[in-house]
């Protein structure tokens, strides 16, 4: 079975509070996680040693067992890297 094309295979966090993803199909995109700071449930994110912390696993972004986002929101709102 193939998998969906907005699993998350890697991720690197930039200083600049975005992400660079990998995704199943070897798609790399841009994602801009600086709106999500003004949420309660993401607001340790502000702090940038942790935000820089995300990982892969489970096929999605995350940082620790609380924070996480869902990996097709990822792909929906970020932008190809030919884009920027």
């Amino acid at each position: 079975m193939k998998n969906p094309v907005w699993v998350v295979t890697g991720v690197k966090a930039q200083d600049d509070y975005t992400l660079l993803i990998t995704f199943t199909s070897g798609e790399q995109r841009i994602y801009n996680a600086r709106p999500l700071l003004e949420k309660a449930i993401y607001s340790p994110l502000k702090n940038l040693a942790f935000f820089l912390g995300a990982k892969a696993e489970y096929g999605t972004v995350i940082w620790n067992d609380d924070i996480d986002i869902a990996p097709e929101h990822l792909y929906e709102c970020s932008q190809p890297v030919s884009a920027r």
